[in-house]
């Protein structure tokens, strides 16, 4: 393995789970994942390639801020990058299990 392959492993650091998540996987193939901040959108698309075994027809990202948080330890949340990957037709991923 390269050392650019390496680093695509590095890139998504988490599926997101979410109602919302589970909604756009089962209706419109999507899957949300947490992503490095400096990530692009064809790095992107190339890791779940990679890491999935799978045919990526789409990425869309959003930058999330922090949430601010007060009371006895006031401060802040980090920001974060979060991709929805669009998979082709007959694509899925099995985040539960493989048998």
């Amino acid at each position: 393995m390269s050392q650019s392959e390496e680093k695509l492993f590095h890139v998504i650091l988490a599926p997101h789970i979410s109602e919302k998540s589970t909604r756009l996987a089962d209706k419109h193939r999507q899957m949300v994942f947490e992503v490095r901040r400096d990530a692009s959108k064809p790095v992107i698309k190339l890791a779940v390639e990679k890491m999935f075994n799978v045919q990526v027809e789409s990425v869309t990202v959003t930058n999330v801020k922090g949430k601010r948080k007060s009371g006895r330890m006031a401060g802040r949340r980090q920001d974060w990058k979060k991709a929805y990957v669009r998979l082709k037709p007959g694509q899925d991923i099995n985040f539960v299990g493989q048998q």
